[in-house]
This record gives C-alpha cells, structure tokens and sequence, in this order.
C-alpha cells in the first residue's frame, strides 16, 4: 500500500510543481495546440474527419463536466444572457475551424496548416483596426505585411503569382478560411460573459458538439454513415481522437489559463506565436513531411514579421502598469 500511495503523493507534487512554472506551461500549451494540425494529417485513413471532431468534443465534455459543473452553476447568471456568443464561439471558433483544418489534411500537407495559422495573429491585427479602431504603428504594419506574404508563400507554393488565377490548393484555401473562422472568434471574445475558464470552456464545448453533429448530418453523409465509420477506425485513430479531446482542448486550455494567470494576459499571448513553429516541427518529426524550400523562405518572412509586432506592441506597453490576470 505504500508503494502506490507514495506514487500518487510523487505524481500531486510533480504536478503541483509544473502549474509553478507559468512559462514552461505557455511553451507547452502551443506544443499541443500545434499537434492538432499534425494529428488531422496522421489520422488521414484511420479515421474520417467528422468522427474525429465529433470524438474530441464528445470526450472532451464528459471529462470537463464533472471538474466544471460547481464552476457552470456559480456563473449560470452570467452565462445564460451570453448563451447565443458562446454558441457562436462553440460553431465558428471550435467546430467550424476543426472541420475545415482536419479535412484540409485530406488535400494539403500538415507542414503548410502549420504555417498557415500565422495569419491567425495577423487578421485578429487587421480586425481591430477595422471593427475597434485599434490603430497600428509603423512596425506593426509592416510585420502584418511580411507575415501576409509568408503565408500567400506557403499557400501558393512559392509561387505568389498563382493568386491572381485563385490557382490555390483546396486544402490550403480550407485552412485559410479556418483561420478567419479563428481570428473572429479571437477578436469576439472581448464580449465574453466574465466566468471562470472551466466555465467558459464547458458550455462552449456542449455548442461545439451539437454543432459538429448537425455538421455530420448535412454535409458528412448523415448519423447512419457515422456510425458505419465507427467501426473502421483504427487503433491510430483511436489514439488521434484520445489525443486531441485530451491535449488541445483541455490540458492546453488549462495550460494557457494558469500561464495567464500567473504572468498576465498580455505577456502570456505572445506564446500562441509559437503554435506555426511548433506545428512545422511535430510535421516534420511525425507525418515525416518534407522542409521545402519555399517552407523556409515563407518562415523567414512569417517569423520576421511576428518578432517586429510585438516588439511595436511591446513598446506601447506601460512596464510599470500592474497587469491583471483574466482568470476568474
């Protein structure tokens, strides 16, 4: 008996020890954030996409209810009036993206989703500009047109000039559309109801999966076909639908909301710029993709214009103002 109870006291410790290292947890969360794009690549023939998101929030709701229900009850107050958000947020920014980025593996390399996201940073930039009025400096624009052009890079295969003959792969038109679907999301959820994240994370998933079974029943063959497709799935797609219910939408999220609390909001979302970098990686090591050379041309580009947005919104932040955690 005390073999076991030791082990559990070691492992309380060790977790105990990671949720005190806010940056280690900010480098994790889009470690497993970008394995999302790698897992749509390696499930390709092991099992359908549809499956796959429908298996990640279905499982993701049963393990978030019992830790999020005391949480859901307190703030059911403010949750209810922001129920039709938070439905949008579930549709667009959960479903909606997954569809489009876990099909777009059927069409296009993991290597190219990876990078893609980049321009998510990019359009939430370009969307306060136009929705809030939030105006960019010099810097901030001209990384917004750098990373612009790493991802028409990427998107386009080197070749920018395919552009103007819309000749752009399915698949990475898919992934560009997933992160306007993204960024819109990203810009909506300055009017989120303010609850705990457990919260915000529950019923934003129960919409997410009522969203991806309606999305099974008009555009992915139907329940009947869902369920033939059940059986077929393989042990790997098993092993995919386990990681992603676990890893990007859960352990990340709680990741990213300790980061967030620990450092603050604003230090903590410089992190969510590491997610192409990391995706690219996990592609490489994983799906065994290869590094072409308009993927490193496109990286320069990207990178170069992330580093010089935030050094520009670095320099509008007051060092001495107090930062204040969004964690409820």
């Amino acid at each position: 008996m005390d073999r076991p109870v030791s082990a559990i006291i070691h492992l309380l410790d060790t977790i105990r020890h990671l949720l005190s290292r806010p940056y280690l947890l900010l480098v994790l969360a889009p470690v497993f954030w970008g394995g999302n794009i790698t897992a749509g690549k390696l499930a390709v023939g092991h099992v359908d996409p549809f499956v796959l998101i429908i298996g990640r929030w279905a499982g993701a709701l049963l393990i978030l209810i019992p830790f999020a229900w005391p949480h859901v009850r307190r703030d059911w107050s403010r949750l209810k009036p922001g129920l039709p958000l938070l439905a949008a947020f579930g549709i667009f920014g959960f479903t909606g993206f997954n569809v489009l980025m876990y099909n777009s593996s059927l069409y296009t390399t993991a290597v190219n989703g990876a990078m893609e996201q980049a321009s998510i940073p990019v359009l939430v930039l370009l969307g306060n500009f136009i929705l809030f009025r939030v105006r960019a400096r010099p810097l901030q624009i001209l990384g917004l047109v750098l990373t612009i052009l790493g991802v028409i890079w990427v998107a386009t295969h080197g070749h920018p000039t395919r552009i103007l003959s819309l000749q752009v792969n399915v698949g990475d038109a898919m992934i560009l559309l997933a992160c306007v679907f993204y960024a819109g999301y990203s810009l909506a959820l300055r009017f989120k109801p303010v609850t705990h994240w457990l919260s915000f994370m529950t019923v934003t998933a129960f919409f997410a999966l009522i969203a991806a079974l309606l999305a099974q029943g008009l555009i992915g063959g139907g329940i009947r076909d869902f369920l033939s497709l059940l059986p077929r799935t393989t042990p790997r797609g098993w092993l995919l639908i386990f990681y992603v219910m676990v890893f990007p939408s859960i352990i990340a999220q709680m990741f990213y909301a300790r980061g967030v609390e620990k450092i603050g909001a604003n230090r903590a979302s410089i992190f969510i710029n590491l997610l192409p970098i990391f995706g690219t990686i996990l592609s490489i090591l994983l799906v065994g993709e290869q590094f072409q050379m308009y993927h490193l041309v496109a990286s320069v580009l990207v990178i170069s214009g992330i580093v010089l947005a935030e050094i520009s919104v670095a320099d509008l932040k007051n060092p001495n103002r107090q930062e204040s955690a969004s964690h409820d």
